[in-house]
Formats: structure tokens, C-alpha cells, sequence
């Protein structure tokens, strides 16, 4: 797995970082020397995730929002940029993971999973774009081998994600001839909260969700993490447009 380059004196912004994914993201850019802007809704584990940073001798500061409205994602970066006067990198890891039947699925968790999933980056990188340009920076979106491949009772969920793939290609076309860089990682099952979902859902066919269940097992989240503050750091300065899947192999056939 490649390391990231040394992040010392630069500053990245981290979705999701109460716990899981995103909280090993901050850690590892922690590692690196990345001071942090950690988002999330959970405060009290973003408040532990932050304090954990601050242990490896880097700045870190919590920022407790809802980023599925779109005034808290710019207010997100806003606050980034008053801790450490610039942006050097924007990891977009926060998801919401809701598995239901389809004709179950409510408006309002189809509205929370759109808006959580695909909006949110969205609106995160339209606002820190003009930064991460002044400093040569980077986007990672996490995205999901669900973006590759259709999986039952997850339809939304599928649908951002695919989504997010296709948006960070894009993006990364429009800034071709600018000194940003777009890329995205697309993990499979990690042992996290979102694994969990599948456990409460009624009358699903377990021969469908098995389907999804690699045989080489679960993904390490930790390698996850390498990859996306990798991507995230001038270590990875040949990338541009790519999607990396860390799936244990699932989506290969």
C-alpha cells in the first residue's frame, strides 16, 4: 500500500471523522503531519477523534454539523480556512447507509441518503475548490464498490455512489489544465457501523446480500485509510480521474 507524502504545514479537511473510514483517514493524515478540520455529526466522537490527533502533535479542530444541508458543508470549509488559512486537501468520506425494500424506502431517507452521499461532496468541493487551487490540492472521495455493481435493497445507497464516482471523473475532465487533482476510492465491506445495516431489514433474501460478501472477507479499514490520504497527499501527483477499488476483489466478476 503507498504511503502518504509528508503533509507537514498543510491542512485537510475530513468527513465523517467521528468513527470508522473517516476517522482512520484523519489519523493517517495525522501521521503525515496534516493538520485537520474534522467534520461530523457526532460530536461527541468527533471531539475524541480530534483529541486523538492532537496526541500525534498535529492542530485539529471539531466541527460538529448536519452536512446534509448545504450551508453546513460551506460553513464546513469556512472553518477550515480560519483555523490554517488555506486547504490542501478535501476527504469526503461521510456516508449514510440505509438498506430497505425499495417500495419500504421512505421519502425522507431517500432525501437524507442523496443528500448526505452526493450533495454534500458536492457542494464541499464547490466551496474549497478555489483553495485547493492556490495550494496545489487534492479531493478524495469515498465511493463505494456499490458504484460498480448492482446490489438489492440498496438502491439508494448505489445510486450516490455511482454518482460520486462519476463526479469526481467529471470534475476531474473540467480541471484538467489546473493544479488540482480528483480521485476517488472505492472500498468494499468494512467492518463499520454501516456494515450493520443489513441486520435489522425484514424479510431480505440472504442469498442476495451473500452476493456482496467477498471471499477473500472484509477490507481492512486501515487500508482504506492508507489509500485515500495517499491520494490526498503529493505523494500521488500522477493521479487524476482515478477510482481505486479496495473491495478484496468482489467486484472482479
Amino acid at each position: 500500500m503507498p504511503a502518504p507524502g509528508d503533509m507537514t504545514g498543510k491542512s485537510a479537511l475530513v468527513t465523517g471523522a467521528a468513527a470508522g473510514l473517516g476517522r482512520a483517514t484523519a489519523l493517517r493524515l495525522a501521521r503525515a503531519g496534516a493538520d485537520l478540520c474534522l467534520v461530523d455529526v457526532d460530536a461527541q466522537g468527533l471531539d475524541a477523534a480530534a483529541n486523538e490527533a492532537r496526541s500525534l502533535g498535529v492542530k485539529a479542530i471539531a466541527v460538529a454539523l448536519d452536512l446534509g444541508i448545504a450551508d453546513n458543508c460551506r460553513s464546513a470549509v469556512t472553518a477550515a480556512l480560519q483555523a490554517f488559512d488555506r486547504l490542501d486537501a478535501l476527504c469526503n468520506v461521510a456516508a449514510v447507509f440505509i438498506p430497505c425494500h425499495t417500495t419500504g424506502m421512505s421519502a425522507a431517507a431517500w432525501d437524507k441518503t442523496l443528500a448526505v452521499n452526493l450533495s454534500a461532496p458536492f457542494h464541499l468541493m464547490q466551496a474549497a475548490i478555489p483553495h485547493l487551487l492556490e495550494t496545489h490540492g487534492a479531493v478524495v472521495n469515498v465511493t463505494s464498490c456499490a458504484a460498480h455493481t448492482g446490489q438489492a435493497y440498496t438502491a439508494a445507497y448505489c445510486a450516490t455512489k455511482a454518482g460520486l464516482s462519476h463526479l469526481t471523473k467529471s470534475l476531474a475532465m473540467e480541471y484538467m489544465h489546473q493544479p488540482i487533482r480528483f480521485n476517488a476510492v472505492a472500498p468494499g465491506g468494512m467492518m463499520t457501523a454501516l456494515a450493520a445495516g443489513f441486520r435489522n431489514l425484514q424479510d431480505a433474501g440472504q442469498s442476495l446480500i451473500k452476493r456482496y460478501s467477498p471471499l477473500r472477507g472484509m477490507v481492512e479499514i486501515d487500508d482504506v485509510a492508507e489509500m485515500v490520504a495517499f491520494l490526498a497527499s503529493d505523494a500521488a501527483s500522477g493521479y487524476h480521474g482515478a477510482c481505486i477499488n479496495i473491495d478484496n476483489g468482489i467486484t472482479a466478476g
